[in-house]
């Protein structure tokens, strides 16, 4: 029997407290049952909507080739976003708000149009985007020391964080998704490259995904929903107190910055 209470109770309390926990896989979730994890998942997010979260759209995980053998999956993986988790461009994050955080850029997609069919096209994904825009996704784990398997991160909302958006948007018409190059920066040197190609070939194709899987779930993807669709390079540890800027050709850029211990002791007193 699995507890399905008692593995989103531990991620909720690692969440509260600040304390990561140890590995869920073969101990509350079988190895290798993302069915299961999936239900902890939406026990958590059922919990968030009681608090009076608002779900504002989904992200997309293990979109890259490389991540996905490493965890033995073929496909991806996908957690909700809420409205708790929005930062603003430009703005800094409270280090205590996060557990191990990571930073990663990412195209964002934002929906003009419900998606509800699973056997959807790209010309359906064309017509459905209103625009894209840069990203900047902080993610986080809840399990100790980012030992986690499939069934852990999809628990754990496909760990997730925060996001961050920039305010350029763009038509779809106007950007080469799978060639855009991106560049994120810490103190003006480059600490992660990428292109559109390392999110599935195309982030379109990630997006895709993403819409087949939720409509086939009957809780579809729809207008005004945002859509983080996958990191377009390696993910990156977050240093206190640093500022991070992420540029997309095409898409213009979006900057985060983390506050220092200090900063955080000061708001504690």
């Amino acid at each position: 029997m699995i507890d399905y209470a008692a593995a989103a109770r531990e991620l909720t309390d690692a969440r509260e407290n600040g304390k990561p926990c140890p590995p869920l896989r073969g101990r509350l979730i079988p190895e290798g049952d993302v069915t299961s994890a999936y239900l902890v998942q939406q026990l958590q997010v059922r919990q968030w909507s009681q608090r009076g979260y608002r779900h504002v759209g989904a992200k997309i995980g293990l979109t890259s080739r490389t991540v996905q053998e490493a965890f033995g999956v073929y496909q991806p993986d996908f957690g909700v976003l809420t409205d708790t988790m929005a930062v603003d461009d430009g703005a800094e994050i409270a280090l205590d708000r996060l557990l191990q955080p990571r930073v990663e850029a990412e195209i964002a997609f934002v929906l003009g149009a419900d998606l509800p069919d699973e056997r959807i096209t790209t010309v359906d994904l064309i017509r459905a985007v209103d625009h894209v825009l840069p990203a900047i996704e902080v993610v986080d784990s809840r399990i100790a020391g980012w030992d986690i398997s499939i069934v852990d991160t999809v628990a754990d909302n496909a760990s997730s964080g925060l996001f961050v958006l920039g305010t350029t948007p763009r038509r779809l018409a106007d950007v080469d998704l799978r060639l855009c190059g991106m560049v994120l920066e810490h103190a003006g040197e480059p600490v992660s490259v990428g292109a559109g190609a390392a999110c599935l070939g195309n982030p379109l194709h990630a997006l895709k995904w993403l819409a087949a899987t939720m409509a086939r779930s009957g809780d579809p993807l729809r207008a005004g929903d945002v859509v983080l669709s996958g990191a377009l390079g390696p993910m990156v540890p977050v240093t206190p107190g640093a500022a991070y800027e992420a540029r997309i050709s095409g898409l213009g850029s979006v900057r985060t910055c983390f506050s220092s211990p200090e900063g955080d002791r000061e708001r504690e007193e």
